[in-house]
């Protein structure tokens, strides 16, 4: 049977549209695409239950490890894909309209441990100045604030001990700048009390430690944070905790700046791309378990605060470091007591992500270092308070990569 011209057109009309719905396409819309692949480790073997995402856009690999995602938008994007047990992975990928094989292979960092401590400490603070980690002042179990300085070489995993403080000091920011060590502030006493401006200064070569320019005030419990051959050091115990100045080493002279937005101590922070991130934190003084996931950042050419994304959750005593570009954050104590939480931010994305959690949860040291491919965790106290100052020497070998 012949049909009439008109019908025949919209027959021939709608039966395109049928086919172009069954393909998955819009003959209007935008070409879109899709993402299918594998996601295994790195010995081979296929992992289920990982998710991949991009955007909004989510799948969960079956038992054979593969995944497919539909209807992405073409062009640069992120596939970010986390399992258990394993580092998340973000990749950039570039899509083409139609489908697009992208194969996953996830890592996880190792924990370790190296000698251990000459004297049981926490609540001290470290830097590290070639290749060698300077442990400074603190105290142990006793609540017995000390003079001591122990030095621990990196290649020969050997530990000794420095030159003395001229004083006590517990709760100290430590940094190195060209070579040389500083200790910033503190407090003379276990109790919440004697906080001090000083700051102190040695040469490795000379082995002796030497007075500079005292800090604006006096504060304790706050985080130093090296850039451009300048310290910046933020936070403090109540009622220093918006304190945030600059020391230069180079002039001897310290800067105030607009204050930290959030007060808090027991603190940690770093570097990125040339600004000052400062995170989490406790906002009373003692074992106040009021925490905060605040993540405040100071660009020092505009001298103004900015926020980007809250840690996973709040909790003080932590320490941190820059590692192959993300910032590690691990440990400290929580609401709820000491936590092994381990996680990272991603300043490409300003994401936060969970790694490994540490074997040995500890808190109460600021500063660390990341030296031959390893996050060097030292010391701390392993319970709550300060009556638990340990022996440990922890080291986590990262493979997430930020870069």
């Amino acid at each position: 049977m012949q049909l009439p011209t008109p019908i025949r057109t919209l027959a021939i009309a709608l039966t395109t549209s049928i086919f172009a719905g069954a393909c998955g396409g819009d003959p209007g819309g935008p070409a879109t695409a899709t993402v299918a692949g594998l996601v295994k480790a790195a010995d081979g073997t296929v992992i289920a239950g990982a998710t991949v995402r991009i955007g909004t856009v989510t799948a969960t690999t079956g038992a054979n490890g593969r995944f497919e995602l539909m209807n992405v938008p073409i062009g640069t994007a992120t596939i970010r894909t986390t399992a258990a047990d394993f580092d998340p992975r973000s990749e950039s990928v570039s899509l083409t309209a139609g489908t697009n094989t992208h194969d996953v292979v996830l890592t996880r960092g190792e924990w370790g441990a190296r000698a251990a401590l000459l004297e049981a400490n926490s609540e001290f603070g470290l830097a590290e100045s070639n290749g060698k980690l300077y442990v400074i002042g603190g105290y142990p179990a006793s609540r017995v604030t000390v003079r001591t300085v122990q030095i621990y070489d990196i290649a020969s995993d050997r530990w000794q001990l420095g030159p003395q403080l001229p004083e006590p000091n517990n709760h100290g920011m430590a940094a190195a700048v060209n070579g040389k060590i500083y200790l910033i502030g503190g407090q003379l006493t276990a109790d919440q009390e004697g906080y001090v401006d000083t700051v102190y200064e040695l040469d490795p070569a000379v082995g002796a430690w030497v007075e500079k320019a005292r800090m604006p005030t006096m504060r304790s419990g706050g985080v130093a944070v090296v850039h451009a051959g300048k310290i910046y050091v933020a936070g403090g115990r109540v009622p220093r905790g918006n304190d945030f100045a600059v020391y230069d080493p180079a002039t001897d002279l310290w800067e105030v700046l607009p204050d930290l937005p959030t007060q808090r101590n027991h603190i940690t922070g770093v570097a990125i791309n040339g600004r000052i991130h400062i995170v989490g934190g406790r906002l009373g003084n003692g074992l106040s378990p009021l925490k905060t996931t605040a993540h405040e950042v100071f660009d020092p050419l505009t001298r103004t605060w900015t926020t980007a994304a809250a840690m996973l959750s709040g909790r003080s005593g932590i320490n941190g470091v820059m590692a192959r570009g993300c910032f590690h954050v691990w440990g400290g104590e929580a609401p709820t007591g000491m936590t092994p939480q381990h996680e990272y931010y991603d300043p490409r994305t300003n994401e936060w992500g969970s790694l490994r959690d540490m074997p040995i949860p500890i808190h109460g040291v600021v500063g660390s270092a990341f030296v031959d491919g390893v996050i060097w965790v030292t010391g701390g106290g392993t319970h709550i308070g300060g009556s638990s100052g340990s022996l440990h020497n922890q080291t986590y070998r990262p493979e997430v990569s930020c870069e």
